[in-house]
């Protein structure tokens, strides 16, 4: 007894030690001398009063720099939306620039050693095997199938039911749904039938969620020994992400033994394919969720702001059902790979939405050594550079004086789309980190939107609702995005003439 008392006092007196040197640590890390006013503003939260949105703030602030960069002491970060920049780090720089250790220990127990959590030789190797296998095109027509396939068996089924009923539906969750189906389809060959009729609740679905949340909002503490040490203790947040985390693991694991009792040699599923060349099992775990994680809440949370934004523009809708008939007809549901690339108005309005509205708001990085920028920015040794993706798609010297506007024509030349400088459109990065799974992305978001306008009317609840995010790796719209469908019955023609001028339909919009 004497024994366990003494354990339970040294226990208890070096946790409270530990805590009050870790706030001690806390208090000098915030560097309340800082009188500044950007981080005056941001430790009193006082910039809620004049914006909705954390990222909305940081690009007003963007904005008013002339260099197109601002410092935040307070976290030790400096911030940029100067596309000159994003090329020093992402190309002209990249070793420099790696995700680097406080990146990888915030998202470390969700992502483990994903690739959108190393740096090195892992980031190297699962970076090449990715490439073979989503630069294929036998991948590529098999991840198409499955998008379709979704598209009539499921997604379209509902949508004529929700009509029907004549109610209310949360187009966010919906997205979130399907996403979720067909990435977990291509990732891992099983279906959770997350997009049934029904709706059904889906643990995975669920804990991910949980998960990806609490780990994003880690990064919002002005240190990282707060997390730790609500880690350490298991309290608050942190014990409810350990057991997220564990679902996702038991869950994660099981698919993973699942599909070696039953062969993986002949399968398509991108999981099948990495165990062909791992044995690891927790290394696999990690591989596939952090393709869960972009396959999924990217393409749900695009899909989201495009309806929003369309809803504000009947015209756009209209020119795209016009497009869609002139290439499809009337009589063809869903289109074939080759149709979809001769949208060129949806395929702008896609990418116009995706520039106002980025699934992934901001990306940082770790420098390495002392750094310039070419912005004269001086960068130190160990300091956090993030580029903000959500800000420079309304920098007025990127995207001129209606940077704002919603505007798919800013993407047409003589009707044909044509792409922005990666640097400056940084919605899929990069440099030598650009998204693999881009046109993958693309793919699906123009086939749901395609699907949903041919077919169905779609207006917003509430019209003059602004989007408010819930802190996530990914932006997620608080309180989702409520809708009424109305079935569109026999399709009414939008048929442009044989002869039309099709570089018009940039006008029309």
């Amino acid at each position: 007894m004497d024994f366990l008392a003494a354990f339970s006092f040294l226990f208890f007196g070096f946790t409270i030690l530990f805590s009050l040197f870790s706030f001690l640590i806390y208090v000098l890390r915030l560097k309340p001398w800082c009188n500044c006013d950007v981080c005056k503003t941001y430790i009193s939260s006082s910039w809620t009063k004049d914006f909705a949105n954390l990222c909305d703030w940081y690009t007003h602030l963007l904005r008013k720099s002339k260099t197109g960069t601002i410092h935040v002491h307070v976290l030790g970060n400096i911030i940029t939306a100067n596309p000159e920049n994003v090329e020093h780090m992402l190309k002209t720089k990249f070793e420099n620039y790696p995700k680097g250790k406080p990146f990888s220990a915030l998202l470390g127990d969700l992502l483990g050693r994903g690739i959108f959590n190393v740096d090195g030789d892992h980031w190297k190797f699962q970076r090449k095997m990715a490439s073979l296998e989503l630069g294929s095109v036998s991948i590529r027509m098999h991840a198409f199938d499955l998008i379709m396939s979704e598209i009539r068996s499921r997604l379209l089924p509902l949508l004529s039911s929700v009509a029907d009923e004549q109610r209310v539906l949360d187009l966010q969750d919906v997205f979130r749904r399907f996403s979720f189906d067909n990435i977990c389809k291509f990732s891992f060959g099983l279906d959770p039938g997350c997009l049934e009729l029904s709706l059904p609740a889906c643990k995975f679905a669920a804990a991910f969620d949980t998960a990806s949340k609490l780990s994003a909002e880690r990064a919002l503490a002005p240190s990282p020994i707060v997390w730790k040490i609500k880690r350490l203790l298991s309290i608050g947040s942190e014990k409810e992400l350990k057991e997220a985390i564990k679902k996702v693991n038991e869950l994660a694991e099981g698919m993973i033994n699942e599909r070696r009792k039953a062969g993986f040699s002949k399968n398509n599923d991108l999981l099948s394919r990495f165990m062909t060349s791992i044995t690891d099992e927790k290394y696999l775990r990690d591989i596939v969720i952090s393709f869960l994680l972009a396959g999924r809440d990217t393409v749900a949370s695009g899909l989201t702001s495009f309806f929003w934004l369309l809803s504000q523009r009947p015209e756009v809708e209209s020119a795209i059902r016009a497009e869609t008939e002139k290439v499809m007809g009337l009589n063809q549901d869903l289109p074939s790979f080759q149709e979809m690339r001769e949208m060129h108005c949806l395929n702008a309005a896609v990418h116009e939405s995706l520039r106002l509205y980025p699934p992934v708001q901001f990306d940082s990085k770790f420098s390495q050594e002392d750094d310039i920028l070419p912005d004269g920015t001086f960068v130190p040794k160990g300091t956090r550079v993030t580029y903000h993706q959500y800000a420079m798609g309304r920098m007025e010297q990127i995207w001129g004086p209606d940077c704002l506007e919603f505007k798919p024509e800013r993407w047409l030349k003589n009707g044909v789309f044509v792409p922005a400088n990666p640097f400056k459109y940084t919605v899929f990065h990069a440099g030598v980190r650009i998204c693999l799974g881009k046109e993958m992305a693309l793919v699906e978001m123009k086939a749901v939107a395609l699907a949903i306008i041919r077919g169905f009317n779609t207006r917003v609840v509430d019209p003059n609702q602004v989007p408010r995010f819930s802190p996530g790796l990914t932006a997620t719209v608080r309180g989702g995005l409520p809708v009424v469908i109305q079935e569109r019955g026999s399709l009414k023609t939008h048929q442009l003439p044989n002869n039309f001028p099709f570089e018009v339909i940039g006008r029309l919009i």
